[in-house]
């Protein structure tokens, strides 16, 4: 494969090495700086350097310049980067944000309290229970044969008392 070095639309991967003709183009712009006075060196030296009205002007500009690619937490904190652009664009989205974690914090604190609500319900129908539960073993125990005759002979009553004989069975013909 042959390639010419002077071709600009053939790339070579190798890297360019230094040739005599870029020493002496080299050789002459030093020569050419070295020719021009010192004031006119002066000059070029002041406007690569911006005024210092330049400098407030950029600083006070209030059109968006992009976001600096080091972002520390001290800008953070400073509030330099509500500044950027795409910040203020999704004030919307920070404010919807914001309003769907209001709602979040209030429906849990409502749930919360009618979890509260809810034990303290529980606990009420579980003594209820067990009251009614001795009650109902009081209401047997006193309903029994045993303890109502027993009842009755020590308040002397003497016209009722327990059956000599079984009870008759009464058949009913359905006609």
């Amino acid at each position: 494969m042959i390639t010419d070095n002077n071709d600009p639309t053939i790339k070579n991967s190798q890297p360019k090495l230094p040739t005599t003709e870029m020493y002496e183009e080299q050789e002459d712009q030093e020569e050419y700086l070295s020719d021009t006075p010192d004031e006119e060196q002066d000059d070029k030296a002041y406007t690569s350097h911006p005024t210092l009205k330049e400098v407030i002007e950029e600083n006070a500009r209030e059109d968006e310049r992009p976001m600096p690619s080091s972002l520390t937490l001290r800008k953070i904190l400073g509030g330099d980067i509500l500044n950027a652009d795409a910040i203020r664009r999704q004030v919307w989205l920070f404010l919807l944000i914001a309003l769907f974690g209001v709602f979040y914090i209030s429906n849990r604190y409502s749930c919360q309290k009618k979890q509260v609500e809810i034990d303290q319900l529980t606990k009420k129908l579980k003594t209820t229970k067990y009251k009614t539960l001795s009650l109902s073993s009081i209401l047997t125990e006193r309903c029994r044969e045993s303890q109502v005759t027993e009842l009755l002979r020590a308040n002397n009553d003497s016209t009722i008392h327990p059956a000599d004989q079984p009870p008759y069975i009464i058949i009913v013909n359905e006609e």
